[in-house]
Order: C-alpha cells, then structure tokens, then sequence
C-alpha cells in the first residue's frame, strides 16, 4: 500500500508537539490545540514517545484498532467546526448537547461519531461532504 508523505508530515507534527511539551518549549497556537487533544487520550502518549513507531504503524479497522491520528485529527475537527459554527448551526447544536453531557470530553466523542460516519459516506459516494445529513445527525443526538 502506498501512503502519501502529507500523512507521515501529519504524524511527525504530533509528535514534535508531543515532544516540545514534554521539553517546556513554547508552542504555537496550533500546537497548544494539539497538546491539548493528546493530554486528554493518555493511551497515544507512549506512541508519540516513538517517532519510528508512529509514522510507520497502519491501523486497520478490520482488524479492531483505532487509529490515534485520526482520533484525535476527528477531536481537532469539532473543536473548530464548534469555534466557526460551520457548518452553520454546529456551535448552537453543540451547546445544547453538551447541557446534557456533563463530560465535554464524552460530549465531543458523541460529535465525532457524526462527523465519522459523515466523511465516510462522502468517501464511499465520492461525492462531497452531505452539511445537511451531518447536522440532522448531530440533531438526533439531542434526543437521545
């Protein structure tokens, strides 16, 4: 399987993150987004602790395993989708679910479930990203 270099540059960016944390170096904004996501999910911190390991590693679904990149790409996603109301209506819908959820961390990883299964039905249709779809998504989540 062939991967593109953006996915390596994706990873090798989180851990430099990672990485200058760890070091008291300054970060960007950017980079505090991303420290931010990885001090929530303790499990890929190891991970991000070994460049060779994290670049090099496919996480198959088939196979049960999470990818962290993604997971945590999927956490930065919201969180400006959220910051920008786009698509319009995300912030208001967002708000009102998380007075439901005391955890906003849990309350993110009900968004994600939306916006996970949003992009895949984009990719399997080849088409472009259904706003309409995704948000009545988002939407049935306030009723249950």
């Amino acid at each position: 399987m062939l991967f593109s270099p953006e996915r390596d540059q994706i990873r090798q960016y989180y851990c430099d993150v990672w990485r200058k944390h760890g070091q008291g170096v300054p970060l960007e904004p950017l980079e505090c987004q991303i420290r931010d996501v990885i001090l929530l999910h303790p499990e890929y911190q190891g991970l991000l602790e070994q460049q060779d390991r994290a670049l090099g590693k496919d996480y198959l679904p088939e196979f049960g395993e999470t990818n962290p990149f993604l997971h945590m790409g999927l956490h930065l996603a919201i969180r400006d989708q959220i910051a920008t109301d786009r698509p319009n209506g995300v912030r208001d819908i967002s708000r009102r679910i998380r007075l439901q959820t005391a955890d906003a961390h849990a309350q993110e990883h009900r968004l994600m479930e939306c916006l996970g299964e949003a992009i895949w039905h984009s990719q399997q249709q080849g088409g472009t990203f259904d706003e309409a779809k995704y948000l009545n998504c988002l939407r049935s989540l306030l009723s249950g």
